[in-house]
């Protein structure tokens, strides 16, 4: 189980590979909010989202010998494309599973890291039986996006640059509304803040039809999304929650907050007008909560992360309309 003694050791072997992203903020931001919005912008990270630390961190972390047989992952982008730059890194074999409706910029990125990709249809297709078989036959090793102690420890040095940021701030108290598929990024955070910003609280949100997470927070059992797929935010849609993302966001996190693709368009838009970011879908939900659903949120400034850039330029287009 993930800790916050393997989240330190997750950044010590980071430390010189991936980017420490900064909190940026803009005036127009928090007048739209009502409050201050600090941004922690991912989607400057390696590969373009915060899944380049979790897949560095878990391949990292093999001994050498498991390492050198290579390593095997399910993705519909982003985590693809942090393992297969972590694979590449320390030239070692990398296969990709990827659902056959990804964008294609993100298959053409991870097929470009120098990964293997084998697509799958992600509405009839088991994506954990597909990587079993194939971990299996050829020795591989599976690095699942989220489910995976290693991949959170990495996912949670997020959370040590949020908490170091904030107290250089003067910021104690806050709601950190965190982007949530399967919650690798948000439990990872909420475990660093656990040990080193108590008054942040860790928040998932999510796109309509697709809230698994706030819905099993607020029942307090895992619930299942009845579709998986079909949603502009596909970076972050998931079946349900992880087996052991699920108890650290019960204990750690508030309740999660649900927008639409609307608002998270929106809020792509208010993201590269004020902040210069190029944000997906997926990766812009946290924003939108802030700057929609401010009812919602505690206190007079709220921290949200952008966790991914990989859009492609039809959607990136629609998001910019809305504001013309």
């Amino acid at each position: 189980m993930t800790d916050i003694t393997m989240i330190r050791a997750a950044q010590a072997r980071l430390d010189g590979h991936a980017r420490r992203t900064p909190l940026l903020s803009s005036p127009f931001l928090d007048e739209i909010a009502g409050r201050h919005v600090y941004v922690k912008p991912e989607c400057l990270q390696h590969t373009g989202s915060f899944k380049y630390r979790g897949g560095r961190s878990a391949v990292s972390a093999l001994d050498p010998e498991t390492r050198a047989r290579g390593v095997i992952a399910f993705s519909s982008g982003n985590h693809a494309q942090g393992v297969a730059l972590a694979a590449q890194q320390f030239g070692v074999p990398c296969v990709i599973i990827m659902p056959a409706d990804a964008p294609r910029l993100k298959i053409d990125n991870t097929r470009a890291l120098g990964a293997e990709v084998a697509l799958y249809d992600r509405a009839h297709e088991d994506r954990d039986a597909l990587g079993a078989a194939l971990s299996a036959a050829r020795g591989l090793t599976l690095i699942k996006p989220f489910d995976e102690p290693q991949v959170i420890a990495g996912q949670g040095t997020v959370g040590l640059e949020i908490a170091e940021d904030a107290r250089a701030l003067g910021l104690e108290t806050a709601d950190v509304l965190v982007c949530c598929g399967g919650g690798g990024l948000t439990s990872g955070i909420a475990l660093a803040l656990e040990a080193e910003a108590k008054g942040l609280r860790a928040r998932p949100v999510e796109p309509e039809d697709f809230d698994d997470t706030a819905r099993s927070l607020a029942s307090g059992e895992i619930q299942r999304n009845t579709r998986l797929s079909g949603s502009l935010c596909d970076a972050i849609i998931t079946p349900q929650p992880g087996d052991l993302t699920f108890p650290i966001m019960s204990r750690l996190c508030g309740p999660g907050i649900t927008v639409s693709e609307d608002e998270a368009l929106r809020a792509m838009a208010h993201a590269f007008q004020r902040l210069k970011l190029v944000a997906e879908p997926g990766g812009a939900v946290a924003l939108a909560a802030a700057l929609f659903h401010g009812d919602e949120i505690e206190g007079d400034a709220v921290i949200v992360t952008i966790s991914g850039g990989n859009v492609d330029a039809a959607t990136f287009r629609t998001a910019l309309g809305l504001l013309e």
